[in-house]
């Protein structure tokens, strides 16, 4: 039992763990935890410790928090990435997403009923949005180096179609000098939207869109 995941220990990783297990599996499990930082020793025991790790991890990848490790857990941790949360394919929860702008740090949030019920158009929610888009934004607040400061994300009240905010598209940023600059200064203007909005698209296909509040971003990939 050396916490190395190989081939004997995979076919351990399809059984379910939780707190109070013992075994071979949770040396597996706090292996892999440990990739990402945090700090346990394997030595098998599903404690506390490792309790409070396997939540945090599963709310950093938009799965429920529910320190139970199944198929979905083990996928987030041996590939790094959450294939889908709640059974929608890239999607995160609320959670799941602040826990990813909190952690890159200089992302913030914020909205006009300070709320984040994703069905009141007065709250800014993340429910449902795109796992790219994440990314996405977090790849913006790195390579502009300004922070960012979300108003609108997938709530209702935002103009429909398959690029959507309500789909998990787009995201909304307050239009600080330092975002502004940078888009402007960084991407090229391709035109203008049918509401006017002035239009730059960077190569990847990310499209920004400067309304009269906010720069309106389409998280294409």
């Amino acid at each position: 039992m050396d916490g190395i995941v190989g081939a004997d220990t995979w076919s351990k990783l399809i059984v379910t763990v939780r707190k109070g297990d013992n075994g071979s599996g949770v040396k597996a499990l706090q292996t892999q935890l440990n990739r990402y930082g945090a700090g346990l020793a394997v030595d098998g025991d599903f404690g506390d410790g490792t309790d409070g790790k396997v939540k945090s991890f599963q709310t950093s990848k938009g799965l429920d928090a529910d320190g139970i490790v199944g198929p979905d857990t083990w996928r987030a941790l041996v590939t790094g990435t959450s294939g889908g949360s709640g059974g929608n394919s890239g999607l995160l929860t609320h959670s799941g997403a602040t826990s990813i702008f909190t952690s890159a740090g200089g992302i913030t949030w914020v909205s006009s009923g300070n709320c984040s019920n994703r069905n009141s158009a007065t709250c800014t929610s993340f429910d449902g949005l795109r796992r790219a888009s994440a990314d996405g934004t977090v790849t913006l607040r790195r390579a502009s180096g300004c922070a960012l400061t979300i108003t609108g994300g997938t709530e209702t009240g935002h103009a429909g179609g398959t690029y959507s905010h309500w789909n998990g598209y787009k995201i909304d940023f307050s239009p600080t000098a330092c975002l502004s600059n940078y888009i402007t200064g960084t991407f090229p203007q391709t035109g203008t939207r049918s509401d006017g909005a002035v239009l730059y698209t960077a190569p990847s296909g990310n499209i920004y869109a400067r309304e009269k509040d906010h720069w309106d971003v389409t998280f294409m990939n």
